[in-house]
């Protein structure tokens, strides 16, 4: 190719390739490297797992629990449930 259809300056040289230096190009950096993003991940996992934990706590207790206990229980959560739903449509004029 003659230098009258090069894109690039005349004193910079030919890469060989379409310009792609890789991961040995002098600003190139690997996805793992200067992110803090895996303490993040670690704090989400650890959150999960905590909360799997503390889900299954609570169905093992709930299953214990006796039948008119398990229906006080429904009727309270089914009033929680609607008076948000009333509140939330409340908000948005629905």
């Amino acid at each position: 190719m003659s230098d009258s259809f090069r894109a690039t300056p005349p004193e910079q040289r030919w890469s060989g390739t379409n310009g792609y230096q890789g991961t040995d190009a002098p600003n190139a950096r690997s996805s793992y490297e200067n992110d803090d993003h895996s303490g993040e991940a670690g704090r989400a996992l650890l959150v999960g797992l905590l909360g799997g934990l503390l889900s299954a706590a609570g169905y093992l207790v709930y299953r214990r629990l006796p039948e008119d206990q398990k229906e006080r229980l429904h009727t309270q959560v089914r009033g929680a449930v609607a008076q948000r739903i009333n509140e939330i449509r409340a908000n948005f004029n629905i």
